[in-house]
């Protein structure tokens, strides 16, 4: 497909301007979305939404349909929006699992829904989300994290399941830790060689979101470098 447009969620992030810097140099057109504001030393050829409440129906829906009149259409969903907190359940609070449940689960349906009428009238388009190992068996302190990214998981099989027949195809990659400045601040004993770097995981999504790609629908692709 020449030129295809690709909105990315949280995309103001590390993970969100690597996958942004892959897909540009493959040619593709993105839409970054965030709640943050935009950073001002962005790319200029990037279209940038700050401000934009990923947990909220109507904002996620309007600013899906501002992108689709800007880019005359709209072809794929990269759902990177996200959060993570480490909490044991007996010194934790179920405000942390609501959190955790908005910020990663509610923004993929959100924006999803949001994005399928815009693939549907292009007869075909990629959904890619953003899950965690942890979705399969969760670690100590990872209870609401890895909660939430089961979720995801789910989501992304039912929709792959739904929507097969109309060239839709919806994937998720499941990295371990990213090699991030925040990370790194907050681990900072770890071995940050055996991390997955955010460009690295930004050319796999690339591929899900290719034409070569057609043939993988509702799989749960592990990430995970030598973690």
């Amino acid at each position: 497909m020449d030129s295809p447009c690709i909105v990315v969620t949280g995309g103001f992030g590390a993970l969100g301007r690597a996958l942004a810097r892959v897909l540009v140099d493959a040619g593709a057109r993105v839409a970054l979305l965030d709640k943050a504001d935009a950073p001002a030393d962005l790319p200029a050829q990037l279209l940038a939404l700050g401000g934009v409440d990923l947990g909220d129906e109507e904002a996620t829906r309007t600013a899906l349909a501002h992108v689709a009149r800007q880019c005359g259409g709209i072809d794929g969903l990269v759902n990177v929006a996200g959060g993570f907190a480490w909490e044991t359940i007996g010194a934790g609070s179920v405000a942390t699992w609501d959190r955790l449940y908005a910020l990663n689960l509610r923004t993929a349906l959100l924006a999803s829904q949001a994005v399928l009428p815009h693939l549907l009238a292009r007869g075909r388009g990629r959904i890619v989300n953003i899950g965690s190992p942890a979705a399969a068996h969760a670690g100590l302190g990872l209870g609401a994290y890895a909660a939430s990214k089961a979720g995801v998981a789910r989501l992304t099989e039912v929709l792959a399941e739904e929507f097969k027949d109309h060239g839709i195809t919806v994937n998720a990659v499941m990295p371990s830790t990213l090699d991030t400045p925040a990370n790194r601040a907050d681990m900072p004993e770890a071995d940050p060689e055996r991390w997955v770097q955010p460009e690295a995981l930004a050319r796999v999504i690339r591929f899900l979101l290719s034409d070569d790609a057609a043939p993988i629908n509702g799989a749960l692709i592990p990430v995970k470098g030598r973690s």
